[in-house]
């Protein structure tokens, strides 16, 4: 991933990134205690901005936090960030921590002022062979806490799976709970088992994907039948195609699988029309105020 852009949010104040400062005691960085935010900005409109604020919003609600901004608020911060950043295609990141206390106290959960950070950066736009030869993933069991329905800050788990995929010269690691499926370390999952697309159900082990949604609505709008429904480790190994989808991703084609080909061992045609919809879609987002 590229660097962030010279200039950052933090607690109301638009300032150089690098001279942006926290408390050693904000509990976001003794804890992790905290939520964040991560979505696409195409041509200088964000994308599923209410679907992103909304799960913020529900992350927060889960660790007993109010979001301190309200919708109207964040939409300024977005729009002074993607106008200083001068770039038509990039993502932001923001998060919430539950802030800084005079000490640190397991518990009780402190009423303070909350932390707010975002920032732009540079869209890590697909390469070339990436979209022509798909990427190679690796699958490893899901050490994750068991509320990863929580877009938490907390996210060793998720760094340390996701390395294992760096260390085998893979691009992504697909998880695996007592037999199943469940996500990758930082994207969601889809397979094409017998012409139609399954993703496993949301639950407290699955993260809801704002990105695995679109990738659903444009299988409607192909005419390609999907479904939530569990998919077992033999299914996952068997499968036709198998995709990974996040914001920072949109959609991508695996094709190798633990050293094994994919299918055919190259982007199979399902996921060629779901990722020429997904190129239309966003051309058409464009002329639409955001």
């Amino acid at each position: 991933m590229a660097e962030p852009f010279p200039t950052c949010y933090l607690n109301g104040a638009y300032l150089p990134l690098a001279e942006a400062r926290i408390s050693p005691l904000d509990r976001g960085f003794l804890f992790g205690d905290g939520a964040y935010e991560v979505m696409p900005v195409y041509a200088g409109r964000p994308f599923r901005l209410e679907a992103h604020c909304a799960r913020l919003t529900r992350s927060l609600g889960e660790l007993r936090m109010h979001d301190p901004l309200s919708r109207e608020q964040w939409r300024e911060v977005f729009a002074t960030l993607i106008a200083a950043a001068g770039r038509d295609d990039q993502y932001l990141y923001w998060q919430v921590t539950r802030g800084a206390e005079r000490g640190r106290n397991h518990a009780p959960l402190p009423d303070i002022p909350r932390t707010v950070f975002a920032f732009a950066a540079p869209w890590p736009a697909p390469s070339r062979e990436t979209l022509e030869q798909g990427v190679a993933c690796i699958t490893a069991t899901d050490t994750r806490w068991a509320r990863c329905d929580v877009k938490s800050t907390a996210l060793l788990a998720n760094v340390l799976l996701r390395q294992l995929a760096v260390d085998a010269g893979a691009g992504e690691t697909i998880l695996l709970r007592e037999g199943r499926l469940t996500d990758a370390s930082a994207s969601a999952v889809h397979v094409v088992i017998g012409g139609e697309i399954r993703t496993p159900p949301n639950s407290h082990e699955i993260l809801p994907s704002t990105t695995r949604t679109v990738v659903e609505e444009l299988a409607t709008r192909a005419a390609i039948p999907w479904r939530a429904a569990p998919v077992s480790e033999p299914e996952l190994r068997a499968a036709e195609e198998i995709w990974i989808s996040a914001a920072t991703r949109e959609v991508q084609s695996v094709t190798r699988l633990d050293g094994r080909a994919v299918g055919e061992g190259r982007p199979g045609p399902l996921w060629r029309r779901v990722h020429t919809a997904f190129q239309q879609w966003k051309r058409e987002l464009q002329e639409r105020p955001w």
